[in-house]
């Protein structure tokens, strides 16, 4: 189950899957934007925003920008979750803080860094879009869990 961690961040459970790991033993790396993807969504729909109720008021968000720093890797059964936090919130965009956190001998290490920005749009093709209050408000005071790189 989903849940808030000790720093705050949504934690989002991760099943890694057979099929996710590559022949060095570990999660493709592609794997981790998907799991960000989902991530995003779960943090959105736990602060009460589905993402049916975003469309349907007219709104989606595209994905512009997402760095990835690796620290290690992530192998088949580990116990896996991805921390997500607002970052900061623009006019038009907002970025995520995803951190991907497995159970290790000390508790929770992690081994994967992102940041993620979106540009809200209209879904009827309109283009980009102020960022509604709905979103606004499902995103919450920013409380970045990476620093800023100058």
């Amino acid at each position: 189950m989903a849940q808030p961690s000790a720093d705050g961040a949504f934690e989002f459970p991760v099943r890694v899957r057979y099929h996710e790991v590559d022949a060095q033993g570990v999660v493709f790396n592609a794997w981790y934007l998907a799991w960000f993807d989902e991530a995003m969504t779960e943090f959105l729909e736990h602060r009460e925003l589905s993402y049916r109720t975003m469309l349907d008021a007219g709104y989606d968000v595209q994905l512009v920008h997402s760095e990835l720093d690796w620290r290690g890797g992530v192998g088949w059964g580990d116990d896996t979750v991805v921390a997500v936090s607002t970052a900061t919130i623009g006019r038009t965009s907002f970025a995520l803080d995803f951190q991907v956190r497995v159970e290790g001998e000390n508790g929770r290490e992690v081994t994967c860094d992102a940041r993620t920005v979106y540009v809200v749009i209209a879904v009827d093709g309109s283009g980009k879009q102020e960022i509604p209050q709905l979103i606004r408000n499902a995103l919450g005071e920013p409380r970045p869990l990476l620093p800023f790189k100058e």
